[in-house]
Order: C-alpha cells, then structure tokens, then sequence
C-alpha cells in the first residue's frame, strides 16, 4: 500500500511539473505559454484515451506490468525531454509517452494492486492508497520546487524520472504477482450484456450526460486551470517559486480532508445537491483568486477554500454513478466520465496560456472558470435523489 501511495504521489508530481517549470521554459527556452499548455493537452488527451484502455488490461494483466510499464514510461519521457530538450521531445516525451505512463500508473491501476494485495477492510486502503495523488504533493511539489530553485529545470525533471525508474523497480520487486481481477469479480451474467449496448444505454440517460459533462468542467478548472497555472499565476503576482509551492501544498492537503468529509456527506444527505453545492463552493475560491493581488493570506484563503472543494467532487460523482447508472456498468461509467475530466483538463491547460498571450494576464481565465463552476453546480440540481436515508443517516434507494 506505501509503494502505492508514493508511486501515485510522484506520477501526480510528474504530471504538474510542467506548472512548475513553464516560467524557466518560457524564459530560458523561449516558448509561448500557449505552446507549453498545449504540450500539457497533449499529455491530458492522451491519458483521456489511454485510461480506458488500462482499465480493461487491469482485469487480463499482472497489475505489475502496468505499474512498471507506466512508471517506465513516464521516466524515459522525463529523462529524454531533460537530456535533449527540445519542442519535439516535450510533446512525444512528456505529452506522449508521459501521458501513456501516467494513465497506466493511475488510481484506477493502483485500486487494483491494492484490492488484491489486502482483503480487511480493502475500501480503506484503497482510498489511503489514492490519497497519494493529492496528500503525496505535500512533500513532492516543495521538494521539485527546491531542487528548480538550487540546480535547473533539467535537474529537476532528471530527479524525478529517476524517482520513476527507482519506484519501478521497487513494485516489480516487492509487489507480488496477482490473478486478474475478473477471476474473483466477474460472473457469467456481467459479462452477458455487451459493451455496445452498455453505451448505448449510457448516452440515452440524461444523469449520465449531467454527471459527465460536470465532471469535465471539473477537469477544466483543476487539472487543467490550476494544477497547469497556479504556480505561473503566483509567479506573475510576484510570490517567489519555494512559498508559492508550499502554498499549492496546502491545496493537496486540504483535497483529502474535502474528499473525506465528502464522502461522509455522500451517506448522510442529498447527493446532487451536495455536488452542486461544492461546484458553487468552488467558483467562490476563484473570486478570491482573482483578487490576491500581492497578499499572501488572500493566496492561502484560496488553497483553503480551493483545496476542500477540489478532489471532494470525486466520491460524490462515484456514488451517483452506482446508485443511477448501476453497479454492473460502473467501470465504464467511471471510465467514460474520467476520460470527459481529463479532456476538460487539456482545454484548461491549453485556454489558460492561450488567453494569457493574448490578454498578458489571467483575470479572463479565472473568470471563465468561475462561470463553469458555477454552471457545473446549477446542472447537478436537476438529478433526482433515488434514495431516502432511514433514521441515523442510513440510505435506503427508493423502488
């Protein structure tokens, strides 16, 4: 579960090492915000198509080929990209091959390690696995900030893939090998109804159209808007690299207190409201962004509030996804629904640099993010609760 935990904390840190680093790229290597966006696209398209792909291997696979193979990946994209920089390797190697990487070393790979690795209360080491991807950042980002601040960009990246490689090793040495999932979890009657017609009944159902397209609203402004350009921003504010990141930190320790407390309120009250109201939640954290000006209690009011209502859409969305889409189509819909995030995350990476070349500040993005998060939050409002909660809070579904 630690190796888990720590191989989830540094692909999360690969994957943002690009906000870390676009101020020196855009000074020492001369490049366009809008291009350094669009490489981080590239990166998000790539794992939107990748993640369903290695959902389906999870269950034919050893989980170690994936986790090492992903691993692998993501540090020959860093390490090529570190040695011989150049537009054409930050787009194949981090954007390409990293994405690839990514999407097979992700939560959805790492549940299943887990699942099979421990039985006793497996939903908890679950979730304390996958918490790596925001808690793990805590001491990730800082610690790639301070080697961008002490060495160079190069150094940097080069420190990670090695982190990669090193994590790689170690799950294909101490992670043991596991019978694919479907041997324990798939019955003759789930596998009788087609793929096809799962998707078909998917795309006729508004719920599901209602819970997509929020969640790749979700997508555009986290991974997208902030995870790609809030070190940037706080940059243009004038807050130096090393504060600016242990600010960002503070919005990774707060995603698991918002998850948590989330899926706490997931079982004790209505759930489209509760996801509509942290989408509102949110597009408030984006007044006060815009208002930070050169304070720095502005800054860490925004990753207190950002923070709580990040990664807090995540439990929610997964329990209306069992309740009203079925549990038999989960995979699918969660697959699908993800894919949707990580799209909404490549336009936000790429609008964010676009309308900063443009307008040579980020008012307008902030302002763009604030009216889909409000529009997310108005859209969760027409799904109907399928449950009533019996005395204590405990759900019962209706029908």
């Amino acid at each position: 579960m630690l190796l888990c935990f720590v191989a989830l904390s540094i692909t999360a840190s690969a994957r943002q090492s690009v906000a870390i680093m676009t101020d020196d790229w855009v000074q020492g290597l001369g490049w366009s915000k809008t291009f350094i966006g669009s490489g981080q696209s590239v990166a998000f398209i790539v794992i939107a198509l990748v993640s369903p792909v290695s959902g389906g291997l999870v269950d034919r696979y050893d989980v170690r080929i994936l986790l090492t193979g992903g691993l692998s990946l993501v540090a020959f994209g860093l390490l090529g990209f570190a040695a011989f920089p150049s537009t054409a390797l930050y787009v194949i190697g981090y954007g390409v091959i990293g994405g690839i990487g990514i999407a097979l070393a992700s939560m959805h790979v790492m549940s299943a390690a887990i699942a099979r690795l421990i039985s006793d209360r497996r939903g908890l080491a679950i979730g304390i696995a996958d918490s790596g991807s925001t808690v793990g950042q805590v001491i990730t980002v800082p610690l790639l900030t301070m080697a961008l601040a002490w060495f160079s960009w190069r150094w940097g990246l080069s420190f990670m893939g090695l982190a990669c490689l090193l994590m790689a090793i170690l799950i294909w040495v101490v992670l043991k090998p596991a019978k694919p999932i479907h041997a324990e979890s798939h019955t003759a009657s789930d596998k009788a109804e087609g793929v096809g017609s799962q998707l078909k009944a998917l795309l006729l159902s508004p719920v599901f159209h209602i819970l997509f397209w929020s969640f790749f609203i979700c997508g555009v402004t986290t991974t997208g808007a902030v995870e790609t350009h809030f070190l940037p921003y706080a940059a243009f504010c004038g807050f130096p690299p090393v504060p600016a990141s242990g600010v960002y930190g503070l919005t990774m320790a707060m995603n698991f207190a918002g998850m948590m407390g989330a899926g706490y309120l997931a079982d004790k009250m209505n759930r489209p409201l509760l996801l509509g109201l942290i989408y509102l939640a949110r597009s408030i954290s984006f007044i006060v962004l815009l208002n930070v000006g050169t304070s720095y209690e502005m800054m860490t009011l925004f990753a207190f509030i950002f923070g709580i209502f990040d990664y807090s859409t995540v439990p929610v969305t997964a329990s209306l996804v069992a309740s009203h889409l079925g549990l038999r189509t989960m995979g699918l819909s969660m697959g699908l629904i993800s894919g949707g995030h990580a799209l909404g995350g490549a336009l936000g990476a790429f609008l964010g640099g676009y309308l900063f070349d443009i307008f040579l500040r980020y008012s307008e993005m902030w302002w763009t993010t604030f009216g889909l998060a409000v529009a997310a939050g108005l859209m969760c409002f027409f799904i109907r609760e399928n449950r009533v909660l019996k005395s204590g809070g405990v759900p019962a579904f209706a029908g």
